[in-house]
This record gives structure tokens, C-alpha cells and sequence, in this order.
């Protein structure tokens, strides 16, 4: 049986699923806003869902705390206060813990983000996208490039400095130029942390319905390089797949993520993770999609739709699918800490990236290599269960 060796972090994410507009890329558990948002039933419903939870995490610290969607910033202060108030009611928080408020740049009052502010959230990401205006509409954006950049003044003026600005490349007919002028923009305006990613066609999205002209794969590669170099050189140090972060601003909630931490989950669509020392278990959860079934299933203490044990099998792969997209790499002792297992677990699929030169080994430490960032599916296949 598996025996967690050391504590294992624990953060909560909070799902909000409402947005203006559903984009034709996004497969999160979004929902366009038709009528008024019902906040107030909705916090009653994370409130009673947190509560259910709460049994199987007692005694357990909270790290961080991450309010994603759908576009949170369409609540209200009050209603983020009321959610934060009972989250503090209920979980012992770190003095210093990351509070994280996901915000689209079509969203932003200047005295509704210094209200955020107040509360006590302290980081920012803004779904900035592209400050281009082709770009913008041809991926289904509701901002413009002005709003964009006035977001970003708007947060700063308001008392985030902690702030991270997402970015997209390989845009529909987006050329290389233009992906590093993105790219430069978004340096210019000073946050703390970019997340640079690459436009994928997601299954049940319009996109993957009708899929647009893309650019080819050598052209999308070139972006990601040119704008790697671009964010180096500008002081921003990547230490995952599509992450850069200033000194001392490494996302804090996403790392326990990549580090196979732990997390409650709570909001319509949302997913958790939770080992059990006692049972030497992992145990995976996802909550009702749909805002209406999950406000009325969560009252009655059923919001999740289903809670699985993890296969002893299946934890080497669910260990790498996270750890692997770490640019340093980790220490094989964490391996032993999240899973329970030995490393000799895995020492075939170890030994066989080595030798195809996905994976770099000094002593305990493990590494991506430049090619096995570049074919990174190929090596978390690596570690998948033999049949």
C-alpha cells in the first residue's frame, strides 16, 4: 500500500462559471450570462459544498486559493466578501496565502478592483489574450486592444502588484511579428507574471466544430521561441510549459498543481484531488456542470457527480502528467512524498526517456530536456500503465 512519507499542500480553487460571452475556443465550464447572476444562491451553494468537503480535510492548512471561470470579476464585491468570509470561517489559511481573481479586460471599474483589493485578494490574472484588434475578434474577444492595456492600468492603480497577463499565439492568421509584438506589449506594461500559450483546438469548442486557418506548426513553433527569448532577456524566468514569473512570483496555486499537491474543488464543474494517509489513497472528484443543477445538488450535499480512487497503477502517469511540465524538473524524494510509492516504481519508464534523451538524470533530479519539452506528450506516455 502506498505511504505518504511528508504533509502534502492543499489549496482550493473556487469555480464561477457565468461570462459575458462563451469564446469559440474556451471547453472550461463557461456559461453566458442571460438574466442576473444569483450570487447570493450561488455563494450559498459554495458554502454548502465547501461544508461537504470538510470532513475529509480537517486539520489541513489552506496555501493558496484560486477564483477562476468562466470571468469571476462579474461578481460583485459583496458577493466575493460573503465567499471569502466563509471560506475563512471554515479553513485555517496561511497569513501570507495567495488569493487569486481571475478578470477579463471587458470587466474592469476602477472602484470595483480596489474593492477586490480590500478583501484581501491579492493576485490578478487577466485574460488579455492579444492587445491586437484583428486578433482579438477573430478569436470572439468582447475587448479591444484599448481596453486591454487600460486593464492592466486600472489593476495596477488599484493595488494588485501581483499581477499575471495571459497571452495566446499561434492566433488565426497570426504571424510571427505580430505574436512577439504581443508578446513585447505585454512586457512593457510590468506585471509580475505571463503565461504564454498556444491557441488549441479543443474538442466540443466552435473552433474544433469549424476550425479556423492556423498557423502551421514550424511557424507556431517559432513564435514560442522568439517569445521565450523575448520574456528572458526581459527578466521573466519560465519554470513551466507556458509560464514566466519575475523573481519571488512563481504562481504559488499552479505549482501545487505541477508539484501533484493537493486541492478542493468547489463550484459548478469544478475538480478536486485529495490523498488520504490513513488509506494510502488518491482520490480524484468533479462537481455538477450546470450552474442550476449544481446550486440545487449542493444544497442537498451531493454536488459532486462522482469520486474515484486513483489505480496504484495510474499514479506514476498522474504524478508526470503534472511534474513533467516543470522547466527545472523535481527531485525523485517528491515522487516518493505525493504518490506513496518507491522510484523503483518507476525506474523501466526512467531509464527508457534517458536513453531517448527526454529526460536528463543527475543523481536524484530529474529534467525535461529541450527536446523532451518540445515532444512532451511523448514523454508523459512514457509512464503510462503497461496493458
Amino acid at each position: 500500500m502506498p505511504a505518504f512519507t511528508a504533509p502534502i499542500p492543499l489549496s482550493l480553487y473556487v469555480h464561477i462559471p457565468w461570462c459575458v460571452r462563451k469564446c469559440p475556443y474556451c471547453d472550461f465550464n463557461s456559461h453566458a450570462v442571460r438574466d442576473d447572476i444569483p450570487e447570493r444562491e450561488y455563494v450559498d451553494a459554495l458554502m454548502a459544498d465547501l461544508d461537504t468537503e470538510l470532513p475529509g480535510i480537517w486539520g489541513r492548512r489552506i496555501e493558496s486559493v484560486f477564483i477562476g471561470g468562466g470571468t469571476p470579476s462579474l461578481f460583485s464585491p459583496e458577493a466575493l466578501d460573503r465567499l471569502l468570509q466563509g471560506v475563512r470561517q471554515r479553513l485555517p489559511l496561511r497569513p501570507d496565502t495567495e488569493i487569486t481573481l481571475e478578470a477579463n479586460p471587458g470587466t474592469f471599474e476602477q472602484a470595483k478592483f480596489r474593492e477586490f483589493r480590500a478583501l484581501g485578494i491579492n493576485r490578478l490574472s487577466i485574460g488579455i489574450q492579444s492587445f491586437d484588434d484583428t486578433m482579438l475578434e477573430r478569436i470572439g474577444r468582447i475587448h479591444n486592444g484599448f481596453e486591454a492595456r487600460r486593464a492592466v492600468e486600472i489593476a495596477q492603480d488599484s493595488g494588485f502588484d501581483n499581477l499575471n497577463l495571459d497571452l495566446m499565439f499561434g492566433l488565426p492568421g497570426q504571424s510571427r511579428a505580430q505574436a512577439l509584438a504581443d508578446v513585447q506589449q505585454a512586457i512593457q506594461a510590468g506585471p509580475t507574471h505571463i503565461s504564454y500559450y498556444q491557441l488549441t483546438l479543443e474538442p466540443n469548442t466552435l473552433f474544433h466544430a469549424r476550425p479556423p486557418q492556423l498557423p502551421d506548426d514550424d511557424i507556431r513553433w517559432d513564435m514560442q521561441e522568439a517569445g521565450q527569448e523575448a520574456l528572458g532577456a526581459a527578466g521573466y524566468t519560465q519554470y513551466e510549459v507556458s509560464a514566466y514569473a519575475r523573481a519571488g512570483r512563481r504562481c504559488r496555486h499552479n505549482l501545487n498543481y505541477w508539484e501533484f499537491g493537493d486541492y478542493l474543488g468547489i463550484g459548478a464543474g469544478a475538480h478536486g484531488k485529495h490523498s488520504d494517509a490513513a488509506s494510502g489513497t488518491i482520490m480524484r472528484y468533479w462537481k455538477q456542470k450546470q450552474p442550476a443543477a449544481y446550486m440545487e445538488a449542493a444544497r442537498s450535499g451531493q454536488a459532486a457527480i462522482d469520486r474515484v480512487t486513483l489505480p496504484e497503477p495510474d499514479l506514476p502517469f498522474e504524478f508526470m502528467l503534472n511534474t513533467l511540465r516543470l522547466v527545472d524538473g523535481f527531485d525523485l524524494g517528491l515522487y516518493n512524498e505525493r504518490t506513496g510509492l518507491s522510484a523503483d516504481t518507476i525506474a523501466n519508464p526512467l531509464s527508457r526517456a534517458c536513453e531517448r534523451e527526454l529526460l536528463l538524470r543527475d543523481d536524484d533530479h530529474l529534467r525535461p530536456t529541450e527536446l523532451g519539452r518540445r515532444f512532451l506528450n511523448d514523454l508523459m506516455e512514457s509512464f503510462l500503465p503497461d496493458d
